[in-house]
């Protein structure tokens, strides 16, 4: 029948209608650059099934070193939102950042309200650490590994979720929804990291670079040095010296490098000593980017701790 056959093209046509007219356009989830793995983990949690977060540096890399890639230049002109932790840890970002053409928003996380901020340390085997900081820096900055707190992740997992939705707020559910969530696990894992390393309270020991105060004053750690200030530079032979010398007076058990960072002066400085070697990764070098990367950081950082200054355990 004629009405049989002119159905179909009547509904076509409401539908054209109603998408050019009537019907709510899809939103556009934000593209988003991350600056760090840790970080990116906490983006990638918020997101979601929603987007894929481009994570800048990954692997082995330092951000005390690294270069961006031509493509990733690219990539940051057309992004819509760029996250990092502060210009005094990812300097490799700042002169891409400062000429960008596009309108980006930057979100600084070391600037977010309620962070549990430590100035670098100074003091006894900290001491001359600062001074070689203050001479680069020409000031006072707060210590920028901000993530190694549980505390922390949490307000940062919050400021995301309200990034995101400024930017895309039919989203803001999903994104809230997902940010809980987060929150749970980071909880889940910070109260089984406690448990695991209450024994440790009073065991000394010394890292490499000193990045960890955030993850060490939430669990009550005890460090009592490391053996650089900027893991890019190494320390001279009179540092060297005092640094063994340390070892034996402060009863450190255990010694940490970090899997990025010269593992040769590590035996250079446990030669002929009882102090163990152990290892840790504050920005996840062997993981797979993704939103359970941050978690698994805090378990491996806490397995790591567990397994060289209690082996017997």
């Amino acid at each position: 029948m004629t009405v049989g056959r002119l159905t179909k093209p009547f509904f076509v046509s409401l539908f054209v209608w109603a998408v050019l007219f009537g019907a709510p356009a899809f939103a556009k989830v934000p593209s988003v650059m991350v600056s760090l793995l840790p970080i990116h983990s906490l983006v990638q949690g918020v997101m979601g099934d929603l987007g894929e977060a481009e994570l800048l540096l990954s692997g082995g890399a330092s951000p005390h070193g690294f270069s961006l890639k031509p493509s990733q230049v690219r990539a940051l002109a057309r992004a819509d939102l760029v996250i990092r932790v502060s210009a005094d840890l990812e300097t490799f970002l700042n002169k891409p950042l400062s000429t960008l053409s596009n309108e980006a928003k930057i979100v600084i996380l070391i600037d977010t309200d309620g962070l549990q901020l430590f100035e670098i340390r100074e003091g006894g085997d900290w001491e001359a650490h600062e001074e070689e900081a203050q001479e680069a820096e020409g000031r006072h900055a707060p210590d920028p590994h901000i993530w190694l707190s549980p505390e922390n992740a949490t307000r940062i997992v919050r400021r995301i979720a309200e990034e995101l939705t400024a930017l895309d707020p039919e989203n803001a559910a999903q994104y809230h929804a997902n940010a809980t969530r987060l929150e749970e696990q980071i909880a889940e894992i910070d109260q089984e990291i406690a448990s695991k390393l209450k024994p440790l309270r009073d065991k000394p020991y010394l890292v490499f670079h000193d990045a960890y105060q955030y993850f060490e004053k939430h669990y009550g750690l005890r460090p009592v040095g490391s053996v650089t200030v900027n893991p890019e530079i190494s320390p001279g032979a009179r540092r060297i010296s005092e640094i063994r010398q340390n070892i034996g007076v402060s009863g450190a058990l255990c010694l940490f490098s970090e899997p990025q960072f010269e593992p040769p002066l590590v035996e250079v400085l446990l030669e002929g000593t009882q102090v163990r070697r152990g290892e840790l990764d504050p920005v996840g070098a062997s993981l797979a980017p993704g939103p359970d990367a941050y978690v698994q950081l805090l378990h491996n950082m806490a397995k790591s701790l567990q397994s060289c200054l209690e082996p017997n355990g």
